[in-house]
């Protein structure tokens, strides 16, 4: 696969998603063996450098470096000259001038991977520049996260076209709802969108492939797969729901909703959860739930995201 920026997977075609989809397995086997250890990117050097708090994500790709045999450098804005008042620009030049092959980057702000591709491409010659890739930039994207729930499927159900996904939850601020909506539809699932109407972008109706929902149990109904998104609570000052308890009534994932999907339906949840609120604890520990394996998954996808980026041809 051409080595190439990892910004969103509107960047990528259905073959290039199916060879890391097919990495991924490998990587899989790998990781569930007992020595961990590879040097396909040994001599590689690989920063994470993320102004977002973050466990699964962060944690995932150190160990997909380190797996491989690179050596990874974990950069957060509390520890870093982020506190003094260093820019981003400035922060993607210092690291670039010792010499690194890679940068993963989480930002709060939409486009702030593009503008670390953009900073990098006006400055760096192209055969010393390092690749870009976004483990989630505010609203906008997260395709790593997409690249596993759709790994996270296909390893359940063995085949992906067809399948009826609901996604449900605070649509209008998720990274992952938009990165998984151009995934899966690429990939030819139905993706079904369900949440209060303040969290649905209306806009994504005129679609193909789309459906929005204003009830929840429309969206459940028959679906093979129940993706569950985090209510930002940060976000709650705006009043885009009247309280949680209401929202839990109303749009909260639980066993007798569960019952609405396909016997064989999995649940998603690209965490952290809000236990009760969007999710119960029933449901998400129950052997529905492909949660843990969206974490084991996290790390065999960045392994061969990591892999076929880095050591892809021009």
């Amino acid at each position: 696969m051409k080595r190439k920026n990892v910004i969103d997977l509107d960047r990528f075609s259905d073959a290039e998603i199916r060879i890391i989809l097919e990495t991924a397995k490998e990587m899989k086997k790998f990781i569930q063996g007992d020595v961990k250890k590879l040097d396909a990117l040994k001599g590689k050097s690989i920063v994470t450098l993320f102004y977002e708090p973050s466990t699964r994500t962060r944690t995932s790709f150190e160990l997909a470096g380190k797996y491989l045999g690179a050596d990874v450098v974990n950069i957060t804005s509390g520890n870093s000259s982020v506190v003094k008042g260093e820019s981003l620009r400035d922060t993607l030049y210092t690291i670039e001038a010792m010499g690194i092959d890679a940068v993963v980057i989480r930002h709060p702000s939409e486009g702030a991977a593009d503008i670390a591709e953009k900073v990098y491409e006006k400055k760096t010659p192209r055969e010393k520049r390092p690749l870009v890739i976004n483990a989630g930039d505010g609203a906008h994207a997260h395709p790593t996260q997409a690249l596993l729930d759709i790994f996270t499927i296909e390893q359940h159900f063995k085949q992906l076209t067809g399948l009826k996904v609901a996604i449900i939850g605070d649509i209008l601020h998720s990274r992952v709802a938009r990165s998984d909506i151009i995934g899966m539809r690429q990939m030819g699932m139905e993706v079904h969108l369900a949440g209060p109407k303040t969290l649905l972008p209306r806009f994504l109706d005129q679609e193909p492939g789309i459906f929005i929902h204003e009830h929840l149990e429309d969206a459940l109904e028959d679906a093979d797969v129940i993706n569950v998104l985090r209510i930002q609570l940060e976000r709650q000052a705006a009043g885009f729901f009247p309280t949680t308890r209401e929202y839990a009534k109303f749009f909260g994932l639980n066993e007798d909703r569960l019952k609405l999907a396909k016997p064989d339906a999995i649940v998603l949840h690209p965490g952290p959860q809000n236990m009760g609120l969007e999710i119960s604890p029933k449901v998400a520990y129950s052997d529905r739930s492909k949660i843990r394996d969206q974490v084991q998954n996290g790390v065999a996808i960045r392994m061969a995201v990591l892999l076929l980026t880095l050591c892809g041809g021009e």
